[in-house]
């Protein structure tokens, strides 16, 4: 079974040698893997924090460069702080460089109007 790490991987892999809709196809592909991927270490960090003060977890988001303030809700503080550490693994990394190299060859899930 290939985990969403692999596959993004294989994705960024096969990117440079797709040209239009084929690279659309695997952005769009590696885009919906990102996401699921977010989603699952959000849950993995929610439940990790569970029992950690609010004050602790804007203290946190602050420390790993997400400045936060009281007035967003400890949910939002929480996906923060899931969102620095997704950026760090390898298949977010592998997925940005895959987009921002598909965009500079003028490709991107945004519809053309």
């Amino acid at each position: 079974m290939t985990t969403t790490t692999q596959r993004i991987l294989d994705l960024a892999a096969a990117a440079p040698a797709s040209r239009g809709k084929d690279l659309v196809l695997l952005l769009a592909e590696a885009n919906e893997l990102y996401q699921q991927g977010l989603q699952e270490l959000h849950r993995e960090v929610a439940a990790r924090l569970d029992g950690l003060a609010t004050a602790d977890l804007l203290f946190a988001a602050d420390t790993a460069g997400m400045p936060c303030d009281a007035l967003q809700g400890r949910d939002e503080v929480i996906l923060l702080l899931a969102l620095v550490e997704w950026e760090m693994t390898p298949a977010a990394m592998a997925y940005t460089e895959m987009a921002a190299d598909a965009a500079r060859r003028g490709v991107c899930l945004i519809p053309e109007e």
